[in-house]
């Protein structure tokens, strides 16, 4: 197998300068994550200095780091390590030939990127790439790129905002050819002046599609509009998901399964599909309908694409169902801590409600960065939890 990175195309990636030759399979700035043959970027941050940690990637491993300043052990040293990651990304981007997909969204994001990747690499076994866990910020967007394959064929990421402007520097990264907008609401609003304000920055993701790109919209948000008439400015093809009439990815039956998962029929431009999906929930109909929708625009299989919605595990901290022992039997743990906003929470609530129960406990944090209204946005909670008993 040959290696991710060389020395040499790291240093002229970045403009930096090689201090002992060294290839690389990995590429991380956590000294926690680093394994054998890994590179460390030592980033320097607010609160710590990763070149307070260089001594421990190399112990754990690390076949060279990127730095900017002089280290022991084989190195590329540059300036700015951030600016240096960045580069590195732009580089891996430039030299693939794939297929690119962008997802964001107030909510949905990472399953959504899960759920793609399983079924692109099912397709193309091996040569599919996407962001892991939720590194969709202005660092860990390009350290998803850095860690692409030269021979990827195609590559998800997913990427996350919380004011204007960020959005669209993220996409100048990833250059998608397809872009994905799963859902519009309230989270991250008290940087926002409204959902519509929310839509404007979601809607940065169009703005560097790539020549015929395809915008993916979600047919029954009610910013869809909006978002429809931005995606027209930089979009040669829109292609709309959701249950109402009209979405081109649509919908039209969806029953809940034995094993508490769910059976979908969905009618595509070129006829129905019919498939498995192990995620319950309607939000999750709705996420395999964009992720349906980003299979065909990347012309990948349909087919593959339904078994590998049928076959996804649930994602840690996003559903993930573990039965416990408890007093006097077992219990059903849904685990949805990863992060909470009004559309995430009241989803969730509701599947709850419709998971058989003889009694029914929520343990519920706080929702943060609601501005204003988050008194109220809490206490509209209350409606979904005495539906959901």
């Amino acid at each position: 197998m040959s290696a991710l990175w060389t020395s040499d195309a790291i240093a002229a990636a970045t403009g930096g300068t090689t201090q002992g030759s060294f290839d690389c399979n990995g590429v991380a700035f956590d000294s926690r994550e680093i394994g054998p043959g890994d590179l460390f970027f030592a980033m320097t941050g607010e609160q710590a200095d990763g070149h307070d940690f260089v001594e421990r990637a190399f112990a754990s491993g690390a076949a060279g780091a990127v730095v900017n300043r002089a280290v022991d052990g084989p190195h590329i040293l540059v300036p700015d390590t951030l600016k240096a990651l960045e580069d590195l990304g732009k580089a891996s981007r430039a030299r693939v030939d794939a297929k690119i997909i962008g997802v964001t969204g107030s909510a949905g994001k990472t399953g959504t990127k899960e759920a793609l990747f399983a079924a692109l690499d099912r397709f193309a076994q091996g040569k599919a790439h996407r962001s892991v866990k939720s590194y969709n910020n202005h660092v860990g967007v390009p350290l998803s790129l850095s860690r692409m394959p030269a021979d990827t064929r195609f590559g998800v990421f997913e990427m996350g905002m919380n004011h204007e402007g960020e959005l669209a520097a993220l996409t100048r990264f990833v250059r998608p050819h397809v872009a994905i907008v799963t859902t519009i609401a309230p989270a991250h609003i008290a940087y926002f002046r409204d959902e519509a304000a929310i839509a404007d920055a979601k809607g940065e993701i169009f703005e560097v599609l790539e020549p015929g790109g395809t915008a993916i919209l979600p047919f029954d948000n009610g910013q869809y509009a909006r978002l429809r008439a931005k995606a027209e400015k930089h979009a040669a093809h829109i292609v709309s998901f959701g249950f109402g009439e009209g979405a081109d990815v649509r919908c039209i039956d969806h029953v809940t399964s034995a094993d508490g998962g769910t059976l979908v029929t969905a009618k595509l431009p070129h006829g129905l599909l019919c498939y498995a999906l192990s995620q319950p929930g309607a939000h999750w109909v709705a996420n395999s309908l964009a992720v349906l929708a980003a299979v065909e625009a990347v012309g990948g299989d349909l087919a593959q694409a339904g078994l590998a919605l049928a076959e996804m595990e649930g994602l840690k901290g996003r559903g993930e169902r573990t039965t416990i022992q408890v007093a006097g039997g077992t219990a059903l743990l849904i685990d949805e801590s990863y992060n909470a906003n009004p559309a995430s929470m009241t989803a969730t609530i509701g599947q709850l409600g419709k998971t058989p129960a003889t009694r029914r406990v929520v343990v519920l944090g706080a929702m943060r960065e609601l501005g204003a209204r988050s008194d109220e946005y809490h206490a509209d909670l209350l409606q979904p939890l005495n539906e959901a008993g």
